[in-house]
């Protein structure tokens, strides 16, 4: 018989039984309900809020350059002045930002504190994770040629190499059981359980537009992205299992390149921005997204996330007016005309000193000082990444350590 059409079962039940049974057919008919009902009950899945409970993720751990640095470079070598951070910390924090960087908003969407930079050693507190980004990283180890073009000597496989002391050393005062090591260090299990976030690439593909050909700059791509591969597979083998990749952004619509340090090839798209410079960072995130695609097969028991960020700021770029900024390309801290001075810095001009100073509304600008996003643009993108829409497998941030049914 088939229990799945209820009709077959009366006309079944009509044929062998007649109507001076009925109170029998009756009964029956009762009991064939209430199992139906019984089975479909006991084959169906749990309800969606079993299914999308969020990821408990106990810390970050954070790899990449100054979109993401919160503190780094200024520890290491020179503190960053103001008006870094007046928008939300009152006081430079290390950001290169008025205020708070995409990473932030990602900490407060996990109910988790602001990272702390790992070469910060002043009042820090790590038992949350830590931040290895410093500005002006790149991924490919540093020769003289991106030394010489003004980046930082911290690449990431030294930010790596960061990470493995410091958990190696986290692991030490644990099983000394170290009162410091309670506080304010991860506890030991926290490492296969936390997020792994990366952002880097940007000054990698910079470093190529200074020294190359544009056509050698596409050349070199598969090469820093092999040892980024490298990079997420150090990571793989210390036990970190869920990973947040973010792309690269439109390093053509940066104001950097116009103001400071203009192409030969200034060919603009419809939003002004520099199309060469943003086709070689969309090659870029296209083979960025091919390598994690087959990461995910190769690391077994991995999640890895890629997320669109050049998506969002370009949409950003595309609509400023829309959403309340002004012009695209425009940028709030520093000064440039009949001389330059760099957010925060000062100079001397005809006899008098003049500061970099911020414009009168930071949050009406896109691009803070050139080169980096302002506080009110961090937030905007940062809320259209964290719901997953962004994310290559449609999975939020704050379910980002399972494994989506899209991988």
């Amino acid at each position: 018989m088939d229990w799945s059409r209820p009709g077959a079962a009366v006309r079944s039940l009509r044929h062998r039984f007649s109507p001076r049974n009925a109170a029998e057919v009756v009964a029956v008919l009762v009991l064939l309900t209430v199992a139906l009902s019984t089975l479909s009950s006991s084959t169906r899945r749990p309800a969606g809020p079993l299914q999308s409970r969020a990821c408990e993720f106990p810390a970050i751990f954070n790899f990449g350059d100054s979109n993401s640095d919160t503190g780094g470079k200024s520890a290491a070598f020179r503190r960053l002045l103001p008006p870094n951070g007046d928008t939300f910390f009152g006081r430079p924090s290390g950001r290169y930002c008025d205020g708070k960087v995409i990473l932030d908003f990602i900490a407060e969407k996990l109910g988790l504190p602001y990272l702390s930079a790992y070469l910060d050693s002043m009042g820090t507190n790590f038992r949350h994770g830590a931040n290895f980004a410093t500005g002006g990283s790149t991924i490919q180890p540093v020769d003289t040629r991106i030394f010489e073009g003004g980046f930082s000597p911290i690449s990431l496989d030294i930010e790596l190499s960061q990470f493995e002391q410091f958990k190696a050393r986290t692991l030490e005062l644990h099983a000394g059981k170290s009162d410091y090591a309670k506080s304010s260090l991860p506890r030991p299990e926290d490492f296969s359980k936390a997020l792994y976030t990366m952002d880097i690439g940007q000054n990698d593909l910079h470093a190529t537009l200074k020294s190359m050909t544009e056509k050698q700059a596409l050349a070199s791509i598969p090469n820093m992205l092999n040892k980024f591969a490298v990079a997420v597979k150090r990571l793989y083998q210390q036990g970190a299992r869920a990973f947040w990749i973010h792309n690269t952004g439109p390093i053509g619509c940066l104001p950097h390149y116009f103001v400071f340090d203009p192409p030969e090839s200034n060919a603009t798209d419809k939003n002004g921005c520099l199309a060469s410079y943003n086709k070689i960072a969309q090659e870029f995130n296209m083979q960025l997204k091919t390598l994690v695609s087959k990461l995910r097969l190769r690391l077994v028991g991995t999640t890895l996330n890629y997320i669109d960020i050049y998506s969002a700021k370009y949409t950003l770029i595309s609509e400023a007016q829309k959403h309340g900024f002004g012009g695209p390309l425009e940028y709030c801290c520093g000064h440039d005309g009949d001389y330059t001075v760099y957010c925060g810095q000062k100079a001397i001009v005809n006899g008098t000193e003049v500061v970099g100073d911020s414009c009168s509304d930071p949050s009406k600008v896109i691009s803070w000082d050139g080169v980096h996003y302002s506080h009110a643009a961090n937030q905007w993108v940062a809320n259209r990444v964290v719901d997953g829409s962004l994310s290559d497998v449609q999975v939020p941030l704050t379910e980002s350590c399972r494994e989506s049914i899209h991988s």
